[in-house]
C-alpha cells in the first residue's frame, strides 16, 4: 500500500489532505469530526482581529445543472471569541496528536499585535501558523489580509516579526490578487518563513440579479467584491502554484508549498502535488458535499499510486514542474493534425461548426457509406494539408477518442522561437507563415 504520510516543514500528517482556513474549520466540533472522517490536517479558520459578519455571505455560479462551479463569499475571519478558539485548538490537538493542526492568524499591522497572538497560540500546542496575507474583502479595507500580501515589503516585515518569536513552523498564505505572485513568495523567503500556501480567494463580483438589479450576494440591498473559490478557480491556482514552484529562488530555499484552489477530487489534489504542493487544502468542496469526500480522495490517490508503483507522496511532489516552460521555448517543429474515427462519430457536426466558424475551415462534410450501413451519410473529414493542429475540434467533440490529434512529420526543424531568433534574427522581419515555411526548410543548427 502507498504511504500517504507527509512531513510539511516538520509538521507531520497522516495524508496530504487538509481543511483550508474557512467555515468548515471554524470549531473543534468540525475539525475533530473531519479528522474522524480521515482528513490529515486542518488550518483553523483565521483568528485575531474582532469582526462582525453580515447576511447574506455567499453567492454562486451554477452551470448546466452543476451547482457551485464557483463560490463568492464576503465572510470575514472567525467571529467567535479568541479565548474560545484558543481553548478549542488546544483540545483538538490533545485529542488528535497525530494530525496537523495549524492556526491561521491575522491582526493589525503592528509588531506587538502579531507577536502577542503568536505567543498565545503557541501555548495551545498547535503545530504551526498560517499568516493570512490573502483575504481580499473586509479585512483588506482595514489594512490587513490582501493589503499586506500585495506589498512584498509588508509581507517580509510581518513574517520577520513572527519568525522572531515563533518556535513552530510559519506558513505565509499568498494572495492571487497581484500582478506577479512570485514577488510576495520571495518576500516570504526573505522573511525566513518556513513555507508558503496558495492561493487565497480571488477578488470578484459574482453577478447581478436581473429582476432587482441588486448585486449577489445581497446584503440588505447592497453588494460588493468578495473572494472567489470553487472548481472554476483551479486552473488559475495551478498556474500560480507552478509559477512559485518553478521559481529558482523558491527552489533554492527548498520552500515547501501547501496548495489550494478548486480541489474537489483526488485527481485535482494530485495535480497540485505534481506541480509542487506537499499538502493540499480543501474548502468549497467540503461546503458543497461534506467531510466524507476525503474517503474517496484517500482511496483514489492510494489506488493510483499502487497501480503505478509509487510508495510515498515525496516521489510525486513537483514531478511535473520541469515541464513548465515559456512560449518562446515551445517546439515550432511539433505538428499535429486532427483525425476523426467515423465508427465513433455520432454526426453531431459540432467539430465542423467549430472549425468552420471559429478556427481554420479545414473540416468538410462528405457523404460516406460504411460496412453494415444501407446508405451514405454525411461525416466530417479533415483536410490534413490545411489543418493547423489547434485541437478545437477534439475539444468540442462529445465522444471520447472520436477525434485524435496525431503527430505528423512535416520536415520542419525542431527549433524554438528563442533559438530561431538567436540563430536567424531576420525572422523578426518575416511577415507571414509562408515566409516562415520557406525559411524553415533549411535545418538550423
Amino acid at each position: 500500500m502507498a504511504n500517504l504520510e507527509i512531513d510539511f516543514c516538520g509538521i507531520k500528517s497522516p495524508n496530504p489532505f487538509w481543511l483550508a482556513s474557512a467555515p468548515p474549520s471554524n470549531s473543534a466540533y468540525q475539525v475533530q469530526k473531519a479528522f474522524e472522517q480521515g482528513w490529515g490536517g486542518a488550518v483553523w479558520k483565521t483568528i485575531g482581529a474582532p469582526v462582525l459578519n453580515v447576511c447574506n455571505r455567499y453567492g454562486t455560479i451554477d452551470y448546466k445543472g452543476s451547482k457551485i462551479i464557483g463560490l463568492n463569499n464576503v465572510e470575514l475571519i472567525s467571529d467567535r471569541p479568541l479565548e474560545v478558539n484558543l481553548k478549542e485548538i488546544a483540545e483538538t490537538k490533545r485529542n488528535f496528536p497525530n494530525h496537523a493542526v495549524i492556526a491561521s492568524v491575522m491582526v493589525e499591522s503592528t509588531k506587538q499585535a502579531w507577536q502577542d497572538i503568536v505567543k498565545r497560540v503557541e501555548e495551545t500546542g498547535a503545530d504551526g501558523f498560517e499568516l493570512n496575507f490573502g483575504c481580499p474583502h473586509g479585512m483588506s479595507e482595514r489594512g490587513m489580509g490582501a493589503a499586506m500580501g500585495q506589498v512584498p515589503e509588508y509581507t517580509c516585515m510581518v513574517t520577520e516579526w513572527v519568525m522572531d518569536v515563533a518556535t513552530k513552523p510559519v506558513i505565509v498564505k499568498l494572495t492571487p490578487n497581484v500582478t506577479d505572485i512570485v514577488q510576495p513568495a520571495r518576500a516570504a523567503v526573505k522573511g525566513r518563513a518556513s513555507a508558503v500556501s496558495l492561493i487565497n480567494t480571488i477578488n470578484s463580483i459574482i453577478g447581478v440579479d436581473l429582476d432587482t438589479f441588486e448585486i449577489r450576494p445581497n446584503v440588505g440591498g447592497k453588494g460588493g467584491h468578495g473572494g472567489y473559490a470553487g472548481p472554476a478557480v483551479k486552473p488559475i491556482a495551478l498556474h500560480l502554484l507552478s509559477a512559485v514552484a518553478s521559481d529558482p529562488e523558491i527552489q533554492k530555499a527548498k520552500m515547501p508549498i501547501s496548495g489550494m484552489g478548486g480541489v474537489e477530487t483526488w485527481r485535482d489534489a494530485l495535480e497540485f502535488i505534481l506541480l509542487g504542493a506537499t499538502s493540499v487544502q480543501v474548502c468549497t468542496a467540503v461546503m458543497h458535499y461534506g467531510f466524507r469526500i476525503v474517503e474517496d480522495m484517500i482511496d483514489g490517490l492510494s489506488n493510483w499510486m499502487d497501480e503505478r508503483g509509487y510508495t510515498s507522496i515525496d516521489q510525486l511532489i513537483g514531478k511535473s514542474v520541469h515541464r513548465i516552460s515559456s512560449f518562446g521555448d515551445f517546439d515550432l517543429g511539433f505538428q499535429t493534425v486532427a483525425r476523426v474515427d467515423p465508427a465513433k462519430c455520432i454526426q453531431c457536426n459540432l467539430c465542423f461548426i467549430a472549425c468552420n466558424d471559429a478556427a481554420h475551415q479545414c473540416i468538410d462534410m462528405k457523404d460516406l457509406k460504411f460496412k453494415g450501413e444501407p446508405n451514405e451519410r454525411p461525416y466530417p473529414v479533415v483536410r490534413e494539408e490545411d489543418c493547423v493542429g489547434c485541437d478545437l475540434c477534439s475539444t468540442v467533440c462529445p465522444v471520447d477518442d472520436c477525434i485524435s490529434m496525431v503527430e505528423i512529420n512535416t520536415g520542419r526543424p525542431h527549433i524554438t522561437w528563442n533559438e530561431l531568433v538567436k540563430t536567424k534574427p531576420e525572422v523578426l522581419e518575416w511577415d507571414s507563415m509562408e515566409e516562415y515555411r520557406k525559411h524553415a526548410k533549411i535545418h538550423i543548427h
